[in-house]
């Protein structure tokens, strides 16, 4: 291989350290969500120093909110222990960090893979399934679906907490979860509308192989 196709080439290689900062952030995710399990642990037990932790984590003061309101109604009343209502949020809270790393995991291996190297692990009994058929079209479809399914979470806790927001704030995520879904089910279908092509065409090459 001449130079100049050999550095393009090799160039693939800048994305690895993309990739492990990745890894560096999931890691910050791990630790997060402990540190959360652990004020919910806690709180269960009584402490109240846990529960207010929980509450300024689930029921941020919304600028706008504060901005209308008089300073003593812009915030909800920081409760003194544990309620269903806390418990759902943080729970809620958990699921996300849980699902975005699940993205950071399917970006990390999915890209890798694709744009990186193979990782030759067909015969590997741990190898994830969706691994098994990945490729740039597939990755983008899963990274659609599982940025919608990060975008609910996040609807779900704002309409739960909704006296901790604005009415333009909710109307905001809203129409925001509504593009959301609209993207993915375009990506969805430009890829199936592209499939059967893509499919002709390696059957065209077989044949020509054949031949």
């Amino acid at each position: 291989m001449r130079p100049l196709p050999y550095t393009i080439f090799f160039s693939r290689w800048l994305q690895l350290p993309l990739y492990l900062g990745l890894i560096v952030a999931q890691c910050v995710y791990v630790f997060h969500f402990w540190v959360e399990l652990v004020h919910l642990i806690e709180a269960a037990f009584g402490s109240a120093d846990a529960v207010r932790a929980i509450a300024a984590s689930v029921q941020p003061c919304d600028a706008a909110q504060m901005a209308a309101k008089s300073p003593a109604q812009a915030c909800p009343v920081v409760p003194t222990k544990l309620t269903e209502t806390l418990i759902m949020l943080l729970v809620l809270g958990l699921i996300d960090v849980v699902m975005i790393s699940n993205l950071l995991i399917m970006v990390i291996i999915g890209g890798y893979e694709t744009f990186v190297s193979r990782m030759n692990l067909e015969n590997h009994p741990d190898q994830p399934e969706w691994l098994s058929h990945v490729n740039a079209s597939v990755l983008k479809v899963k990274l659609a679906t599982a940025i919608i399914g990060i975008s609910s979470i996040h609807l779900l806790k704002t309409f739960i907490n909704a006296e901790s927001y604005s009415e333009k704030t909710l109307i905001a995520q809203t129409v925001i979860h509504v593009v959301f879904l609209l993207s993915a089910i375009s990506i969805a279908l430009t890829d199936r509308l592209m499939a059967p092509a893509e499919h002709e065409a390696k059957a065209i090459d077989g044949r020509l192989n054949n031949d």
